[in-house]
């Protein structure tokens, strides 16, 4: 049995990402105020989640509910290595720390993977798809309030294997109409979601 997946995630996720853009930090940064220190922290933080991400829905490759949506052309831990590299400098692997939010996050995920699975896809449409859609924007922001170059530290906003963004996000909404789940598992996927959505990163 498949379900209308897609919209429901875009339909029952919209408060929760209102929300989340009116908290401190985010409400800062899309009116242009970025600080350095901070954004260095978040870009850290945003490693240890898609590294965890990454290494558990590449584990579950032949899952049924999680297999179909392992995107290769999605995955952003090489691009934020990249910015760290920038942040950092060479060592950066031993200059970075989790903060509590981002430790708490990671093991969300990894215990997700063991007991629900199928609810790793929820956090996957909030960040890989909402890291696509706003991601141009968002880098055009952190550029400009930065005084960066065009790549210097912004990686993580570049797709370079997406070459067809849109055409990418109909695929994408394809697939996720088509996983095999009932209605019950579509509502705690999108319950997910919501909680993906308020795991806000820099503490």
């Amino acid at each position: 049995m498949s379900v209308a997946l897609a919209s429901q995630l875009r339909e029952g996720t919209k408060k929760a990402h209102t929300m989340a853009e009116n908290t401190g930090f985010v409400s800062c940064f899309l009116k242009g105020v970025v600080d350095k220190a901070s954004y260095r922290t978040l870009v850290a933080d945003l490693w240890y989640v898609y590294c965890a991400m990454e290494e558990e829905i590449g584990r579950l490759a032949d899952h049924p509910v999680v297999g179909p949506i392992n995107f290769a052309s999605l995955n952003r831990r090489e691009s934020l290595e990249q910015d760290l590299a920038f942040y950092f400098g060479a060592d950066w692997r031993n200059l970075i720390k989790a903060t509590p939010g981002a430790q708490e996050y990671v093991a969300r995920l990894h215990r997700l993977a063991k007991e629900s699975p199928e609810l790793l896809v929820g956090h996957h449409y909030t960040r890989y798809i909402g890291d696509l859609s706003g991601g141009q924007i968002l880098k055009n922001i952190a550029q400009k309030a930065m005084n960066l170059g065009e790549h210097d530290g912004l990686r993580f906003y570049e797709f370079d294997a997406i070459p067809d963004e849109k055409g990418f996000k109909t695929n994408y909404r394809t697939v996720l109409d088509n996983l095999p789940i009932d209605q019950s598992t579509a509502d705690r996927i999108v319950a997910e979601s919501n909680q993906a959505a308020r795991c806000f990163l820099v503490s």
